[in-house]
């Protein structure tokens, strides 16, 4: 089965948005997929951000119950595929998990491109709902790379 994590900071904010944008956008297309998040520096169990939760049912998501959870070994091993909202957040998982190196890539350069997703905390709903719609353009946009990065590493994960 394929499978995706996206990964921000702390877990409540981009990287769950994505998951239930993506997790959404696959249950439609009938293929089979595995969607989670997680954070480089989360804390363990909380709740995703309420302007996230809002966005998303919003656009018309089922946000759930959602609870933050930090990246580790085993996590990044069970994935075949992990993307990253930041530049940092790349340099910092291919550092500390170089078993997972081949794995990790930037969000944006599934559309081709290098730049970092702003975090939207702290900032107006206007700035989530941006964080959404750019989320979702370079999901669907990019969807076929990510297809394709995440059956090439299925053997692997």
């Amino acid at each position: 089965m394929r499978s995706v994590l996206f990964v921000c900071t702390a877990n409540v904010c981009r990287s769950p948005m994505a998951m239930i944008i993506f997790r959404d956008m696959v249950a439609t297309s009938g293929a089979q997929w595995r969607v989670g998040s997680a954070g480089t520096w989360a804390i363990d169990g909380f709740s995703m951000a309420q302007k996230t939760d809002w966005v998303l049912k919003q656009m018309g998501h089922e946000p759930g119950n959602h609870k933050s959870m930090s990246v580790d070994r085993d996590l990044l091993a069970s994935y075949n595929l992990i993307l990253t909202m930041e530049q940092g957040h790349k340099e910092a998982l291919k550092i500390e998990f170089p078993e997972s190196a081949n794995k990790v890539y930037l969000l944006s350069e599934m559309i081709g491109l290098s730049y970092d997703i702003p975090d939207p905390i702290g900032k107006s709903s206007q700035e989530f709902i941006d964080t959404y719609r750019e989320l979702t353009q370079i999901l669907r946009t990019g969807f076929e790379h990510i297809d394709r990065l995440a059956a090439r590493n299925e053997e692997v994960a």
